[in-house]
């Protein structure tokens, strides 16, 4: 017996690009880091493909930073460009939206911004 399944959370390295394959079907591509387990472990980058409905709403909410989690099959793929054969895997499968990136804030701004006032209600 064979088990092809795999599951991952990351991070978006770019934007999900989204192109129709036929006239019915669409396919959104995303780029994943995915964190190594351990010290010293480097990021992997791991390519998705996500069809139909789900791909559409991929590619019109999310954006590059997003955290996301994909469960789906690895598909492997050969191709040549300019005379190198080249190969990969990618995930075909399902994405889940998890978390919007944080926006960044320069900590310089964050220390000179003033307090928030707090309206306190006076007892009458």
């Amino acid at each position: 017996m064979n088990i092809n399944k795999v599951i991952c959370t990351g991070r978006l390295t770019k934007d999900p690009e989204l192109r129709s394959v036929s006239e019915e079907m669409k396919v959104c591509q995303l780029r994943l880091a995915v964190d190594a387990m351990g010290r010293g472990r480097e990021v992997g980058y791991v390519n998705v493909s996500v069809f139909g409905k789900g791909g559409e709403a991929a590619a019109e909410y999310l954006a590059k930073g997003w955290l996301v989690a994909v469960d789906g099959r690895l598909e492997y793929g050969e191709w040549e460009t300019e005379g190198t054969k080249r190969h990969d895997y990618t995930i075909v499968g399902n994405v889940e939206f998890l978390a919007a990136p944080r926006p960044m804030e320069p900590e310089h701004e964050a220390e000179a911004k003033p307090a928030r006032k707090r309206k306190v209600p006076v007892a009458a």
